[in-house]
């Protein structure tokens, strides 16, 4: 997974900050494909220090709890979904084709990355309240993103016929339609390509946007 985004906020006995990264992203690594396959509840520390290669104590010297595990986890999902966006827009060209290929390489990011986004809405409410904030402020700025890229091609005349007051609007609908092949893929699967799903919703999204 990408590097993680606040490996400060979470407490280790550990004075080597180089490998405090390495060896919690080993952990996080295994941790979330444990938090996948069995739910964050009925996983273990100890299951988890097994999949990463490490004692039970070595484990505690980088995470002082499951929670912090999961929060690390949600962070690193994050920035991995961002990275993708912020990819598309600096390859973007111009006009409604640069909002249609930001969109198209979102959704291959979502499609990606299914399992960790439901894993996200499935479990943030096992988080401290202070850390589901900041993750719901991880899912805002990615909005902002795209934010980002619809004030600009309104600015530049690319996008004339979208109003200020719906840039905003727009973007949270770009953000829930990229999950919404997540987590309705039990269904949409069955009846699309993630091509004729991403072709259509564009579609709507530029509709929007006119």
């Amino acid at each position: 997974m990408q590097e993680l985004i606040r490996p400060k906020d979470i407490p280790t006995q550990v004075k080597d900050p180089d490998l405090v990264k390495r060896r919690r992203r080993q952990i996080a690594d295994a941790a979330v494909q444990l938090f996948i396959e069995k739910g964050f509840h009925k996983t273990t520390t100890r299951q988890i220090a097994r999949a990463s290669g490490f004692s039970i104590g070595s484990l505690y010297e980088y995470f002082a709890s499951k929670e912090d595990i999961l929060y690390l986890v949600c962070e690193s999902i994050h920035a991995e979904v961002a990275r993708g966006v912020n990819e598309a827009m600096s390859a973007a060209t111009a006009g409604r084709a640069a909002l249609a290929g930001v969109i198209r390489q979102y959704f291959e990011v979502c499609h990606r990355m299914s399992d960790f986004i439901l894993l996200i809405d499935q479990e943030t409410r096992s988080l401290p309240a202070q850390w589901q904030k900041r993750v719901l402020e991880n899912e805002l700025q990615i909005t902002g993103l795209f934010v980002e890229v619809l004030a600009r091609l309104a600015s530049s005349g690319e996008l004339p016929g979208i109003q200020e007051k719906c840039i905003e609007l727009a973007a949270h609908n770009i953000v829930v339609l990229g999950h919404m092949w997540t987590f309705r893929r039990w269904y949409l699967a069955h009846h699309y390509s993630l091509e004729e799903y991403t072709n259509r919703q564009t579609e709507f999204i530029l509709k929007m946007c006119t």
